[in-house]
């Protein structure tokens, strides 16, 4: 199993590659000054406020607030991982990555996950294959044709036929013991007790399941209507994949990948039960519909949904199972509901599901329903006091005790003090809600609030920092960088200098991104982030080295100034020792010195 990616190695990468280059073949860019600028592809906006620097290989957009570095931009615009972005960069600068404990995963297997993904890419294309062309696939194209799909809809969603028969996939992709076991493996043989195989997927209408890549890595298949009085197991209306290497249905939605390709700017994910239903919508153009695969809503989904849109609408029938689906949905949204994200729910009348609705009363109909449907807060409370008479103190403390569990599961934030205020309303009582903790970064009492045009010192010289790494080696190379003393200044952002300057101590040659990329996922990388998109008022290497060093100096003093006052206090005390009576008249001659030097001449 291959283990972490060396940090050298990343940081490497990061020196190689030019964000520029990354972020142009995606997203087309101008030169503007020493930046260059687009509009941002995280958000929809007219004027351009996405900006790339070369010289820091850092994007930063001022309407979203969206930052990062090379692997930041493919996690984010290609929906990556943190391994597969930097895979991707490796492939493009011809290099292989390296994992601790080895220097890739097991040949072995990684090449069998490479030929699994080969093989269910060419099943992918058989089934495909046998709807256009096999004797039989008259049945299948009917039907899609009486469900409103066009052959463009079909070809788009990849669906397929799989012609009934015991062994018609083993026969035509099976030819090699290695290719069935790999079939087996894949979930698209059984293995029966006596060794023998047979395909699991027969006389179906095939809908391929992929990957946030676009690989095929599983299926789902619906049964013939001709066929659907059978309902044993493999006769069920639909048949989905078992877990496989490639394939955690807990993880995956139907129609993410497929959404994605139609629509770069994704204002809202519809979660529907139905494959076909994920088909039909898109005939209608609505393509952002997905489905889950016979499970219920995971945090995995949620969390994946949430990464391509800031708005999810579930769309249940109105009957009593959908009822309860929604409601356990809900349940699953409370921790991922954060400020800027809203949840829907829409609700069918009976026997209908979005793809007959649809096509009952048109898509601009449809959409506008979607657009009325309840949000989080409306379905969450309403639900809540359908079940408890709030008219009386009785029903009111019902509500409170339900409800307040629930909405402690929020994160912390502007929408979750809104929907406890919600509750203390209908309650008609005071929570007394603590007050949430506002990060490392708080200023201290010493220092009172900082205003919006002040910067303190500490933040100053990260900053500075972060636009020019390189500016550090002077100071560190220097007799008076001495940590220990600084790190005696209780000021905040005080360890995280001393960390950056420490790094820089070991790494002189880091880019700004790639000093960024070493805090990733943590409050403090968030933070660096956010300086580094400031820019200093001035751009000279040499003038930002020196006012660096005015700051660092600046700080070694204030160090200086209050390690003397504490000696100070101790010979008043008289309780100094002989080692503390000699580094304290050191210090008086070094304030001496330092107090005429600034003295004019």
């Amino acid at each position: 199993m291959a283990g972490r990616i060396p940090q050298q190695f990343i940081d490497d990468l990061l020196n190689r590659v030019d964000i520029v280059e990354v972020i142009d073949s995606r997203v087309p860019l101008k030169k503007k000054g020493k930046e260059y600028t687009a509009c941002c592809p995280f958000h929809s906006e007219k004027t351009p406020s996405f900006t790339v620097s070369q010289g820091k290989q850092f994007y930063h957009c001022f309407g979203c607030k969206a930052n990062g570095s090379a692997i930041g931009f493919l996690m984010e615009y290609e929906h990556l991982s943190f391994p597969e972005a930097i895979e991707e960069l490796a492939r493009s600068q011809g290099v292989d990555v390296p994992y601790e404990g080895g220097q890739h995963p097991d040949p072995a297997v990684k090449k069998a996950q490479t030929d699994l993904y080969d093989l269910m890419q060419q099943t992918d294309q058989y089934y495909q294959q046998q709807l256009r062309q096999h004797p039989d696939s008259q049945t299948a194209v009917s039907y899609l044709k009486e469900r409103g799909l066009s052959g463009e809809i079909a070809k788009d969603f990849g669906i397929g036929f799989a012609p009934d028969g015991w062994d018609n996939l083993l026969k035509a992709l099976g030819n090699t013991p290695e290719r069935e076991k790999a079939l087996v493996t894949a979930g698209m043989l059984i293995k029966k007790d006596n060794g023998k195989c047979y395909d699991r997927f027969r006389d179906r209408i095939m809908f391929p399941i992929r990957d946030r890549r676009g690989r095929c890595i599983a299926f789902g298949g619906r049964i013939l209507p001709k066929d659907q009085p059978n309902t044993d197991k493999e006769g069920a209306k639909y048949l989905n994949s078992p877990e496989t290497p490639l394939f955690h249905k807990g993880r995956e939605l139907y129609g993410l990948y497929e959404a994605r390709q139609a629509l770069r700017d994704i204002p809202r994910l519809m979660v529907v039960e139905g494959y076909m239903d994920v088909a039909a919508l898109a005939q209608f153009d609505v393509r952002y519909a997905v489905a889950t695969l016979g499970t219920a809503t995971t945090a995995d989904h949620l969390q994946r949904l949430f990464q391509l849109t800031s708005e999810i609408i579930f769309c249940f029938d109105g009957d009593r199972a959908g009822r309860d689906a929604a409601w356990r949905a809900l349940q699953v949204c409370l921790p991922e509901m954060r400020d800027g994200r809203e949840t829907r729910f829409m609700f069918l009348p009976d026997g209908e599901d979005p793809d007959s609705y649809i096509r009952k009363i048109g898509k601009e109909a449809f959409e506008a329903e979607v657009k009325q449907s309840q949000t989080f807060s409306e379905y969450l409370f309403k639900q809540l006091t359908d079940e408890a008479d709030i008219s009386g103190i009785g029903g009111r403390a019902k509500l409170v005790e339900t409800a307040r569990p629930m909405l402690s599961q929020m994160p912390e934030g502007i929408y979750r003090k809104l929907m406890f205020e919600q509750l203390e309303k209908l309650g008609r009582v005071d929570l007394s809600l603590p007050k949430p903790e506002s990060g490392r970064f708080k200023p201290s009492r010493k220092q009172g609030k900082k205003t919006a045009t002040s910067m303190t010192p500490v933040r100053k010289a990260i900053t500075l920092l972060l636009n020019q790494p390189g500016i550090a080696q002077h100071w560190l190379q220097s007799e008076t960088s001495n940590s220990d003393e600084l790190a005696k200044l209780d000021l905040p952002g005080m360890d995280l200098l001393l960390e950056v300057l420490e790094i820089l101590r070991i790494h002189p040659d880091l880019s700004t991104s790639a000093l960024i990329e070493r805090w990733r996922e943590t409050p403090s990388g968030n933070h660096l982030a956010k300086l580094a998109s400031e820019q200093p008022e001035l751009d000279d290497s040499a003038a930002l080295e020196i006012e660096f060093i005015a700051v660092m100096n600046a700080l070694k003093k204030q160090s200086v100034d209050l390690r003397y006052d504490d000696l100070q206090a101790k010979l008043d005390h008289g309780t100094l020792n002989e080692a503390e009576m000699a580094e304290y008249k050191m210090l008086l001659q070094q304030i001496y010195v330092v107090k005429s030097a600034s003295k004019p001449d």
